[in-house]
This record gives structure tokens, C-alpha cells and sequence, in this order.
């Protein structure tokens, strides 16, 4: 995820408590749904939907984040 921001991602993973939670709320939500699609936990194609958009709505807030970091 954003591999042009690579350095900063570390960077801020460190230093900025808010930004390190959702970072890593946005993996375990991406770990959920590979299980979920694999079989290895149960979920259906519902739980999967509403699981991409919580995900991707962090995935834009880690955007803001980091192009006001960047400034």
C-alpha cells in the first residue's frame, strides 16, 4: 500500500500513535478478508463487502494523513 510513501509510512508508524492504529486496523481488516475468502475463517459475501469498505475508507485516511505529512 502506497509504496511512494514507504519511508514515511515508517516514519509515521513510530511517531504518530493515530496513524500507526489505523494502519494496522487496515492490515487486520485485509488479514479477515484473504481468511474469509480462503475458507479458513467464516464470513460470508456480505461480511466481505462491508469489510472492503471499512477498509478502504481507512486506506483514505491514511492517504490524508500522509499527504499533509508530506507537505
Amino acid at each position: 500500500m502506497f509504496p511512494e510513501f514507504r519511508e514515511l509510512i515508517s516514519k509515521l508508524k513510530t511517531e504518530d500513535e493515530h496513524f500507526s492504529r489505523l494502519f494496522n486496523k487496515h492490515n487486520e481488516l485485509d488479514q479477515t478478508i484473504k481468511n474469509i475468502e480462503a475458507g479458513i475463517e467464516k464470513g460470508s459475501q456480505f461480511d466481505v463487502e462491508v469489510l472492503k469498505k471499512e477498509k478502504l475508507k481507512l486506506k483514505d485516511e491514511l492517504y490524508v494523513i500522509l499527504k499533509k505529512a508530506e507537505a
